[in-house]
Order: C-alpha cells, then structure tokens, then sequence
C-alpha cells in the first residue's frame, strides 16, 4: 500500500530530482524518527528518574524538530536547491546519530530509549543515503 507521502510524489505535476520511491521513504523515515524522539521526550518525563535523563529529552527534542523540518523541506519541490537539501539531510544525520548515542545510553533500563535510538539509528543512514544519492 502506498503512502501519503509516495502518493504525494507521484502526483507532483513536474519533475523531481531525485527518485520518488526513495525520497518517500526517507520522509516517512524522517517522521517515524521525529514521533519516537517526541514519544521517548515524553517517556523520560514520566520516568522517576528524570533528572537523570535531561540531556535525553532535550536531545530527543531536537531530533524531532530537526527530522520534521527536514521532512518538510524535502515535501517541496518548485524552485529546489539541491545545496539546502543536502545541508539539511547533514544536519539531521549529526543530530539523529547525537540522539540514537544519547538513548543508546540509557536503552539498557528504558525500553523507549531503545526503540528511539533504532529510530534515530535508521534515519541517520536514509539521511547520508539521500545524500550520497545527489551525488
């Protein structure tokens, strides 16, 4: 079944620079990440622990807005410039790969540390995937 988002590709009337297929999954790669950083934000707050956990929720933040800023940039096509794309993508990867270290740390006693760090993990490699594809 197709995405939303392939489904949007798809019917942009003119061309896109890169693949469709492959720039729809690294934007539901990019919202996954965005909703588990959110989640997992959300999750270390209800921890008793929670101080403990700071520079993780402040992490996970910035995860989630940097993936859904770049989700978003990457959505518009008319006037694309392939400079802003791939600074963007290299930005999400450096805190996706900063976020998934940061839960990496705490995965061992919070379950949702652990699905965030595979998230970030994931979309960390679409990121420089997307990357090294406009090459």
């Amino acid at each position: 079944m197709a995405t939303i988002t392939s489904r949007m590709l798809d019917a942009y009337p003119k061309s896109i620079n890169l693949d469709r297929g492959k720039l729809a999954a690294v934007i539901d790669t990019l919202n996954a990440c965005a909703e588990a950083c959110t989640a997992c934000a959300d999750a270390c707050l209800s921890e008793d622990m929670v101080a403990e956990l700071t520079k993780c929720v402040r992490t996970n933040l910035d995860c989630a807005d940097i993936c859904t800023t770049t989700a978003r940039v990457l959505s518009r096509h008319t006037g694309y410039d392939a400079n802003v794309t791939r600074s963007l993508l290299e930005a999400c990867a450096t805190v996706c790969k900063a976020c998934g270290d940061e839960c990496d740390r705490h995965a061992d006693r919070h379950a949702h540390c652990r699905v965030c760090a595979e998230a970030c993990r994931d979309c960390e490699q679409a990121c420089r995937d997307l990357v090294a594809a406009m090459s």
